[in-house]
């Protein structure tokens, strides 16, 4: 697919290269990795028509999300500090616990099948919960995205991200797989991938519509990472499941980074023509949805680099940064996880971009268009320095209902899942409730 915003494309090295202040080998890329060794054929198809959500002539909804309601029933409880969901053609689900769990629901019934054991420790679920205390109980570091190989169970390989300690200081991430059939033993399919003890790690695993795996890094608060494109952090990567770089990517210097100038990204999804969108934290609110073009530079730490920096001017004087679908200027949603949902189980939220939000407690849900918005309420996004090819409208759902959203995913069966995260020690006064964490099912009454 070609990019929608080429003429914003920016393929170079950095000019700004003696900025960078980056020491030693940080994040440094490998060139043209080796592939991995695994008994499976890894290999898959890049037929973008044999995606299940394929649309090219999809149209975006003309009504309010709010014009119905909406309601959730559990599906698990007593999760600690969920992180990411990946669900299989069988219906089996696969939940990651920040603490170090991958687990596996199916016939109502709950077992681990990983815990690695370089998970960093101090990311533990916060025992004492009235006190409300986030450094006693860990960090944004930990089990962190998962994702399944493409032709599971035929390929019984689960892949994830965590974070480890490298030296008394240092903490790096390290993209693994495990094979489910084989006593879940772990391959490391990249290691050494920037990482930070307390925030910015990325980590959102998704396979695209043309089975390339997509991995999100954040910058490790190390200034001058995400403006490195020869460096893991602050980036997007799309990677060929032998973690090798895919041909198409767009030839940067390190093979395997589709985009970077990333701050801290953890959603990847894709419209149903296969555009890919992310979500990403931003500095003192300025949280952002992006569109993903090959190549692209999404200017973090050169705009919304500080307090005392206006976004909404510096955009246009960036002419080779990307600029994003959505900018929240001083209202924080903090976006997690999100997937632009399909399904019909939630006819009401179709067709729209959804997403977990932090310190907001709410479901974000943006409606994308192509030409000018329809009048449906809600907060519009369409600013001339905005991504010129999309605008976009914001509705937020079941605030303070359910906490701290960390990640919405669709389902096999249709329906939309979301996970909590209120056991972090981060989320307000009423949570977390008794049985927090939990995997809901949103229904639409």
């Amino acid at each position: 697919m070609e990019p929608l915003h080429s003429r914003r494309r920016f393929l170079a090295s950095v000019g700004a290269a003696g900025s960078l202040a980056v020491a030693g080998c940080f994040g440094l890329g490998t060139g043209d990795p080796e592939p991995v060794d695994s008994e499976y054929d890894l290999s898959v198809s890049h037929d973008i028509e044999s995606w299940d959500r394929y649309d090219p002539e999809w149209e975006p909804p003309r009504t309010s999300p709010t014009e119905a309601t909406y309601g959730t029933e559990t599906v698990i409880e007593n999760l600690e500090v969920g992180w990411d969901l990946e669900f299989a053609d069988s219906g089996e689900v696969f939940i990651s616990e920040r603490v170090g769990r991958i687990s596996r629901y199916s016939a109502g019934e709950l077992e681990a099948v990983a815990t690695p054991d370089d998970v960093i420790d101090h990311a533990d679920s916060i025992e004492n919960p009235e006190d409300n205390d986030w450094w006693a109980g860990g960090s944004e570091g930990g089990l962190l995205g998962i994702a399944l190989h493409p032709n599971y169970p035929d390929v019984p390989v689960l892949y994830a991200f965590y974070t480890y300690q490298e030296s008394e200081e240092e903490y790096r991430n390290r993209l693994v797989f495990y094979d489910l059939e084989n006593g879940n033993e772990e391959t490391v399919v990249i290691d050494d991938i920037p990482g930070h003890r307390i925030i910015h790690n990325g980590a959102r695993l998704a396979f695209g519509p043309r089975n390339y795996l997509w991995v999100t890094t954040g910058d490790a608060n190390v200034e001058g990472l995400p403006q490195d494109p020869g460096r893991l952090g602050g980036k997007v990567l799309r990677l060929n499941p032998d973690g090798t770089a895919p041909e198409d990517n767009p030839g940067l210097e390190d093979p395997r980074v589709y985009t970077y100038g990333h701050r801290n990204p953890q959603a990847v999804t894709w419209l149903p023509d296969g555009t890919p969108v992310v979500s990403e934290h931003g500095p003192q609110a300025r949280d952002e949805i992006q569109i993903l073009e090959a190549g692209g530079n999404y200017g973090w730490r050169n705009v919304r680099s500080g307090p005392d920096d206006d976004a909404y001017e510096s955009y246009p004087d960036h002419p080779d940064v990307v600029p994003p679908l959505v900018n929240t200027g001083s209202e924080t949603w903090a976006p997690t996880g999100g997937v632009f949902y399909t399904g019909d189980a939630v006819p009401g939220l179709q067709n729209r971009f959804i997403c977990g939000g932090l310190i907001s407690q709410r479901l974000n849900v943006v409606s994308i268009y192509d030409g000018d918005p329809p009048d449906i309420g809600g907060r519009r996004f369409d600013a001339e320095w905005l991504y010129s090819e999309y605008d976009a409208v914001s509705h937020p759902l079941f605030e303070d209902e359910l906490g701290r959203i960390r990640h919405a995913e669709q389902g096999p069966d249709g329906a939309l899942y979301v996970v909590t995260s209120n056991r972090d020690g981060r989320a307000t006064e009423q949570f977390p409730k008794p049985n927090d964490d939990r995997l809901l099912r949103i229904v639409q009454n």
